[in-house]
């Protein structure tokens, strides 16, 4: 049984997009090689018949899990999802009690992270300990050189 994974609109979409591009020009791309290295003679002593072959198998590989990743995929409905509570989606606003640094991330599925425009995945250490927490609690995180205690400020959804 596959693992079900969440997405937002815009991240289903560019899963797809990836997967048509390797699809429609990569594979064809394979194809070529593959059919020009073939060309050239004897194909047991052909070593870019068998770095073309193994390029193909490569992007087989690759566009069969996209495909099970995206048939196991759903779109979360933003209407269904608690407020109150630091979720998928949500923007938390947290400060660090040790040093008073105030952070804020989105919690996105675990493809979509990007730490560089705020979003981590709620798989991460910090997603995890953000999870299910509302305004004013304390999320305890562990992290590899100890615990680390934040204070969730506060809660938004764009």
């Amino acid at each position: 049984m596959s693992k079900v994974s969440y997405y937002t609109k815009e991240g289903l979409q560019k899963l797809r997009d990836e997967l048509n591009q390797l699809k429609d020009v990569e594979r064809p791309k394979a194809s070529a090689a593959i059919a020009e290295a073939r060309d050239k003679g004897d194909l047991s002593e052909n070593a870019e018949y068998d770095a073309a072959k193994e390029a193909q198998g490569l992007l087989e590989m690759k566009i069969s899990k996209m495909e099970e990743v995206l048939a196991n995929a759903r779109v979360i409905d933003e209407s269904q999802l608690d407020t109150s509570k630091a979720l998928v989606l949500s923007k938390v606003k947290i400060k660090n009690q040790v040093n008073g640094m105030e952070m804020q991330y989105t919690l996105v599925a675990e493809s979509e992270a990007d730490l560089k425009s705020g979003k981590i995945s709620v798989n991460s250490p910090i997603g995890k300990g953000l999870l299910g927490k509302s305004v004013g609690d304390v999320a305890e995180i562990q992290v590899p050189n100890g615990t680390m205690k934040f204070d969730i400020l506060e809660i938004t959804r764009d």
